[in-house]
């Protein structure tokens, strides 16, 4: 293997993130892989090192934050495939008394006019995930249905919901049944998960349990909301994350069809982001996909990512915790950059 991935890595660790894995596939195959750093290096949120820092694998675990968002489309999108809900169809269908404007199109794009987020933990501390998710239906809009783009999680929170009513069955199954049970992610899903494989994110102030938060998801929403969520909560290694990209690369098969994908990728039209916007995806992201302007994929605030790059056949992943031990590291973005750089080196 190339030794300018490991580079990269070992130049961002531990600065930007106690530990990092990266991927990437040219034409389908495997060109570059790099693990480096501690899956625990700090116990709390002053900086004190831990006693005991676990080396990183290839196949170490992490908290994959908005690009969870992918693995929700997908699913929407194969129950949109069989019929049970159309993209374009009022959502108010499923949950009446929702706006008549809010459709899953809507939500995929970021354009139902409702806010970035909410912080329903704190606004209902005593109730139950249900009572909460109830709370979620009835957000309040922040702008007019259809636009302009407004990042939403409460929108992909309730193209989560719209999910689970269409298809019958909660999130976590749905992903399973429909996304990795299908192309044998074993190591895929939903939280919680093992900590003795998971990297660690945040130390958090009431949150159960001693130091940083572990094999628990690290958004607080959807912790709030029980852990299971449309736009946040599943954990994956860099192997399983860049073998479902290869999936949506090569057309979809056989979790979608290739007409699906390419509504997915396809220009929504979305007004006002500083990109184009597809179904669940960023296209040409300039934070996310660097030098590979036509590629399109997806962030998460962990410091994860997934990139593909249909036109130069490169799926790039990377999965880092840079929230750990405290938030508001710098030079993620440069690292993202430099692994998309890479990516284009080697496909040459």
């Amino acid at each position: 293997m190339p030794d300018g991935l490991a580079a990269i890595l070992a130049g961002a660790v531990p600065r930007v993130c106690p530990a990092a894995v990266a991927m990437i596939a040219v034409d389908g195959d495997v060109a570059a892989t790099a693990a480096t750093g501690e899956l625990v290096r700090y116990t709390g949120a002053d900086g004190a090192l831990a006693a005991e820092r676990p080396p990183v694998r290839h196949d170490s675990i992490f908290d994959l934050a908005s690009v969870s968002k992918l693995f929700t489309t997908v699913v929407l999108l194969s129950l949109a495939e069989e019929g049970r809900l159309a993209l374009d169809e009022p959502a108010a269908a499923l949950v009446p008394g929702l706006d008549a404007r809010i459709t899953p199109r809507r939500l995929l794009t970021h354009t139902a006019g409702l806010p970035p987020g909410r912080r329903i933990d704190r606004e209902l501390p005593d109730a139950t995930a249900a009572e909460r998710m109830a709370a979620m239906w009835r957000t309040p809009p922040a702008h007019p249905a259809g636009g302009p783009y407004l990042y939403s999680d409460v929108g992909m929170i309730m193209a989560g919901g719209l999910a689970e009513l269409a298809g019958g069955a909660p999130l976590d199954v749905l992903v399973r049944e429909r996304v990795t049970g299908v192309l044998g992610l074993a190591d895929t899903g939903y939280g919680p998960r093992d900590p003795a494989r998971v990297a660690a994110t945040e130390c958090k102030a009431g949150r159960p349990g001693a130091g940083c938060v572990r094999g628990e998801v690290h958004d607080e929403t959807s912790w709030a909301l029980g852990g299971v969520t449309g736009h946040a909560g599943v954990f994956a290694t860099a192997a399983d994350l860049l073998a479902f990209g290869e999936t949506l690369r090569r057309g979809g098969g056989p979790v979608l069809r290739p007409e699906s994908v390419a509504e997915l990728t396809r220009d929504q039209g979305a007004t006002g982001a500083p990109f184009r916007h597809g179904l669940g995806v960023r296209l040409g992201d300039p934070a996310v996909v660097g030098p590979l302007t036509g590629a399109y994929g997806h962030s998460g605030f962990t410091g994860t990512s997934l990139v593909v790059d249909p036109v130069r056949r490169l799926t790039v992943v990377l999965l880092t915790n840079a929230v750990h031990p405290v938030r508001g590291r710098d030079g993620i973005r440069e690292l993202r950059h430099a692994v998309a750089a890479e990516a284009l080196r080697l496909a040459g």
